[in-house]
């Protein structure tokens, strides 16, 4: 049995909370350059090349990389083998608030979305838990910006539309957000499942490592073509034109309902911060 401490977890959150936020994930970053190296417009190359400095700057000089640090989603993965005896949503948001708060990190959540009161904190966070087996706690942390969170979208789909449809429907959403969620974007999509599963499955699918694949044959085979599809729209970095609209496209597929075919895309903005701790 894994009895974790209170205070250890809340110490170790609020780190890669704070981190997230500052310090650019080394394959993200890699991404960029790559991007920069085959970009073949001007505009766009001088864009990508101010993204590149902006990332060494914040982490140099430990300040956030933009100025939206975000809503604070979480997901977790809960071991069988692993005792807590406190309230672990609590235990997170405390972390949240102490990031937040004594990172200088501004505080984007409003109590109701219509009242419009800041928490001034950044909480509540958004967590989602998954039970697994094991005596390990793994946290996924990644602060979603709301220029890329406001321009995801989700359709349902026929499954007469199949893979062709899937294609048009998240090349539309690129196209129409233009240069709104600050590309190059990275691209979650979920697909299956049901109408609130498909959009936890792209949201989930902006963790992935930018440089894997997924597993499924079929996964793989969408995100391919969607990575084509997507960067000969032209939008380009900041919707300016040129040969890099997106970074990746990650595709997480579930099982769906005979007549179904949910499609989610979460759009991420080219600063795809994440971190994890594993407790």
């Amino acid at each position: 049995m894994n009895k974790i401490a209170r205070d250890r977890l809340v110490a170790e959150v609020a780190r890669i909370v704070e981190e997230a936020n500052i310090d650019l994930d080394g394959k993200a970053v890699a991404c960029l350059k790559a991007a920069l190296r085959n970009e073949r417009n001007e505009l766009a190359q001088g864009i990508l090349a101010e993204i590149v400095e902006n990332q060494e700057i914040a982490r140099n000089e430990r300040i956030p990389i933009c100025q939206d640090t975000g809503v604070a989603v979480f997901f977790v993965e809960l071991g069988n083998e692993v005792f807590l005896d406190f309230n672990l949503e609590a235990a997170l948001n405390e972390a949240v608030a102490t990031a937040y708060t004594k990172g200088y990190l501004r505080k984007s959540i409003v109590r109701h979305p219509l009242d419009r009161v800041n928490t001034k904190d950044n909480t509540p966070a958004v967590i989602h838990v998954r039970p697994v087996m094991g005596s390990t706690l793994r946290i996924r942390f990644a602060p979603k910006g709301a220029g890329s969170e406001n321009m995801s979208a989700i359709a349902m789909l026929t499954p007469a539309d199949g893979f062709a449809g899937i294609v048009r429907f998240v090349v539309d959403v690129v196209r129409r957000a233009g240069g709104k969620p600050c590309p190059p974007i990275v691209l979650g999509v979920g697909i299956g499942g049901t109408f609130e599963k498909a959009a936890l499955i792209a949201k989930e699918a902006l963790l992935r490592e930018l440089d894997d694949e997924a597993m499924n044959p079929r996964d793989r085979e969408l995100e391919q073509a969607l990575y084509q599809a997507v960067n000969a729209t032209n939008v380009g970095p900041m919707g300016l034109s040129g040969d890099t609209t997106c970074l990746a496209v990650k595709v997480n597929s579930y099982p769906c309902h005979i007549a179904s075919l949910p499609v989610a895309v979460n759009i991420q903005c080219h600063a795809a911060r994440h971190k994890e701790v594993i407790l």
